[in-house]
């Protein structure tokens, strides 16, 4: 069983047999703090409301041991670190958790901005967080954090993601850049399509923790 707790904008935090492993902690993220007990951090993408390095720097101090599982791309970030270089089609195990990674490019934001690595994470065949990218798994999925709001996508991108994979349920992530309203209308109008694939939705709110 994974424990899941939400933080603003595209962090995650599970827990599992007492270990944690965090996923992209980025600028946005303020309420996280340093978590004890860190196996791995996982980093979907460089932008920097996934990834700051300073709460990158803050977690590996109180946890020594902890693996980062990133691009290559990312790889001159992390001297004197445990750096894991990961690809898509790649699985990794971390302590009690386990990792496989798809996708590769960061969704278009325009025509004139470069497209950057990005990797989506499978966590132990139950959890898929697709960074800032609507790649398609293709295979089962109980839980789906789902994108919807964000300069490179439209919100009918995000209603044609849940329907196509299909999850059991599914949480809204990537959040920061919608006002409270803004928040609400999606809370309004996503029901309806995870409805009709036969998905839950539900928004977690800011350090609330769910089982999977």
């Amino acid at each position: 069983m994974i424990q899941l707790t939400k933080y603003e904008h595209a962090c995650l935090l599970l827990e599992k047999d007492g270990k944690k492993a965090i996923i992209d902690p980025g600028a946005y993220s303020k309420s996280l703090g340093t978590p004890d007990n860190v196996v791995a951090i996982v980093l979907t993408h460089e932008h920097q409301d996934h990834f700051n390095p300073d709460n990158v720097k803050r977690i590996v101090e109180a946890n020594p041991e902890v693996e980062i599982l990133a691009h290559e791309s990312l790889a001159d970030k992390f001297e004197g670190m445990k750096f894991h270089v990961v690809a898509a089609g790649m699985g990794v195990q971390v302590g009690p958790f386990h990792f496989e990674f798809f996708g590769g490019l960061h969704a278009e934001v325009h025509p004139n901005i470069p497209i950057v690595a990005n990797l989506s994470v499978m966590v132990d065949d139950t959890l898929y967080y697709p960074g800032d990218s609507f790649s398609i798994p293709h295979k089962m999925v109980t839980v789906l954090a789902l994108p919807t709001s964000a300069p490179w996508l439209k919100f009918r991108e995000s209603v044609d993601f849940l329907t196509e994979v299909k999850p059991e349920w599914a949480f809204t992530t990537h959040d920061v850049f919608a006002s409270d309203e803004g928040q609400a209308l999606i809370d309004q109008i996503v029901p309806m399509f995870a409805k009709n694939v036969g998905s839950d939705y539900r928004r977690l709110k800011i350090g609330e923790t769910v089982e999977l």
